[in-house]
């Protein structure tokens, strides 16, 4: 390839958990390359995207793929879902066609993708190499709501036939893939500043900072109803607009996402890569909702039970916010030793040796 590549990028929206494998590989992959262009197609805000990457890229907001239609961070619109997909997948062959018009457009030498399937397809129609990398795919999620039918062979069709697709740690199995390549667990390690905190929300050494997030859906947990509980602060979403004493709004502070996950004392959450990894990574303790239906889930809680100190919370109480047992119980826990993330190392020395030759 020549000297200046051209890497395409594209990214789901589906959630933040997308954004936060593929950043740090981004953010990698540019020391081996200062003159390479990045372009990402995503619906996700392009606010969000540069707090992530720090390097010069171009942004085009588009849809990328469906993942799930979601009445909430929690819930799955099955039937809207699978609406969704048929009308995708309508005049299948035109829109791989039209995709692999666009890259070319693009001039794209590679396409890397977390994890939408079309350009994938696309950039295989147009023989323009083509990287996966997730801890889910959408053919696995979408047959476990929808069945296994022509759409789902397809989907699973364009994952099969990427050059490699790396399976992030956790994530889910993806047996039947044959080019799956699995990675170390990836995550941009945010820094300590409780100090700080302390000193710009007038907190003593004892009280205790909550962050409370729910990943990149929009979804809300009712956190005004929540008693208080003596010593302890939640850290919320400004648009949450949540009118209780010891709340916080997050953006107010000066600090990225993963500093003040690092800086907690706990995390409220779903099961969601980003979120579980980082936390563990931090060695920041999880409270976390049940999310039985989502297939990726098992994988998700079974490695953070085994790298983090965590407790499940049932939707019930956490709405109620009746959890100062549970708060109670990860603080008195015996803490690991916190995961080193080298995945996305693995992954920008892979994709770095492809943009070499």
């Amino acid at each position: 390839m020549r000297n200046d590549p051209h890497l395409v990028v594209n990214i789901t929206g589906h959630g933040f958990g997308h954004v936060a494998q593929t950043a740090p590989v981004l953010n990698l992959l540019q020391q081996y390359f200062p003159d390479l262009r990045i372009t990402i197609r995503t619906a996700v805000p392009v606010g969000h995207l540069q707090s992530r990457i720090n390097i010069p890229f171009t942004h085009i907001p588009v849809e990328g793929d469906i993942g799930m239609e979601m009445s909430s961070a929690l819930d799955v619109l099955v039937e809207e879902s699978r609406s969704a997909y048929r009308a995708l997948h309508s005049d299948w062959d035109a829109r791989v066609a039209a995709e692999a018009s666009a890259l070319r457009e693009l001039g794209a030498d590679m396409v890397f993708s977390n994890v939408g399937y079309l350009p994938l397809a696309g950039a295989q129609r147009a023989g323009i190499p083509n990287i996966a990398l997730c801890s889910l795919n959408w053919a696995d999620i979408y047959q476990h709501y929808c069945g296994d039918d022509i759409i789902a062979r397809q989907i699973h069709a364009c994952y099969a036939n990427a050059d490699t697709f790396f399976r992030a740690t956790p994530g889910m199995t993806m047996d039947e893939m044959p080019n799956i390549i699995p990675v170390s667990p990836i995550a941009d390690i945010g820094t300590m500043r409780r100090d700080e905190l302390n000193r710009r929300l007038k907190l003593s050494d004892e009280e205790k900072l909550i962050l409370v997030s729910m990943g990149g859906i929009t979804s809300r947990l009712p956190v005004e109803r929540w008693p208080r509980i003596e010593g302890v602060r939640w850290l919320v979403q400004k648009s949450w607009q949540v009118k209780h004493p010891d709340a916080i709004a997050l953006e107010s502070l000066p600090m990225s996402f993963s500093d003040l996950l690092a800086s907690c004392d706990a995390l409220i959450s779903k099961p969601g890569y980003g979120s579980f990894v980082e936390a563990a990574c931090s060695g920041t303790p999880v409270l976390y909702v049940a999310r039985a239906d989502w297939p990726e889930s098992p994988a998700l809680i079974t490695w953070l039970q085994q790298h983090a100190v965590c407790r499940e919370v049932s939707r019930n109480n956490l709405e109620q916010g009746n959890i100062s047992g549970e708060l109670e119980a990860i603080w008195n826990a015996p803490q690991p030793k916190p995961v080193i993330p080298e995945g996305g190392e693995q992954v920008a020395d892979w994709l770095a040796g492809r943009l070499e030759m």
